[in-house]
C-alpha cells in the first residue's frame, strides 16, 4: 500500500503537504517491472502516469530494427510517462525497466481529474512538473550541442 511517506520521496510531489499527498493516495497503486520488461511502447495510448520508486529505466527509441538508442533514463524518485497529462496522447519512446524496479502508477485521467478539481494542488504539481521539464530540457539540450559538434563537418564549419 501507497504511504505519504513513500510520495514524499518523488521529487514532483516533495513539497505538498500532508493534506494534498493523502488526496493523492486514492489514485496511486504500485507495480513491479522485472528487469528488461517493457513498460509501455512507442505508439501505444499514454494512458498513466508513473513515478519510479526503486530502480532504475530507460527512455529508449527504436530507430531500426538492429539500431535503439537510450533517450535518458529515469532514477529512483522521478517521475516519466508526461505524454499521459496531455491526453489523447501517444508515447514517443519505450519505456524500460533496466532492473526490478518498483513504481507508482497513476491513470492520467484521474490524475488530471484530481488536478482539476484541487487547484492548489494541481498548481504546486504543475510548478514542479515546469521544473523539472526545464532541468531535462537543459540537460538534453547540452548532449544534442556536445554531440553536434563533435560531428566531422561541424568541426570542420567551426574551424577545428
Amino acid at each position: 500500500m501507497v504511504s505519504i511517506e513513500d510520495l514524499k520521496r518523488i521529487v514532483l510531489f516533495q513539497n505538498l503537504p500532508d493534506q494534498m499527498l493523502e488526496k493523492l493516495l486514492p489514485v496511486v497503486k504500485e507495480e513491479s517491472f522485472k528487469e528488461r520488461e517493457i513498460i509501455y511502447e512507442a505508439g501505444n495510448a499514454a494512458t498513466h502516469f508513473y513515478s519510479l520508486k526503486r530502480g532504475k529505466v530507460l527512455l529508449e527509441a527504436e530507430l531500426t530494427p538492429t539500431l535503439i538508442i537510450s533517450l535518458g533514463s529515469i532514477k529512483t524518485g522521478y517521475s516519466f510517462g508526461w505524454a499521459a497529462l496531455n491526453p489523447p496522447a501517444t508515447h514517443t519512446s519505450y519505456a524500460v525497466s533496466v532492473e526490478p524496479s518498483e513504481m507508482f502508477v497513476i491513470s492520467g485521467d484521474k490524475y488530471l481529474d484530481l488536478l482539476d478539481h484541487n487547484e492548489a494542488m494541481g498548481y504546486l504539481i504543475m510548478l514542479n512538473s515546469a521544473r523539472i521539464l526545464e532541468n531535462r530540457l537543459e540537460h538534453r539540450t547540452g548532449q544534442f550541442l556536445k554531440s553536434i559538434s563533435k560531428h566531422p563537418e561541424i568541426r570542420r564549419l567551426l574551424g577545428l
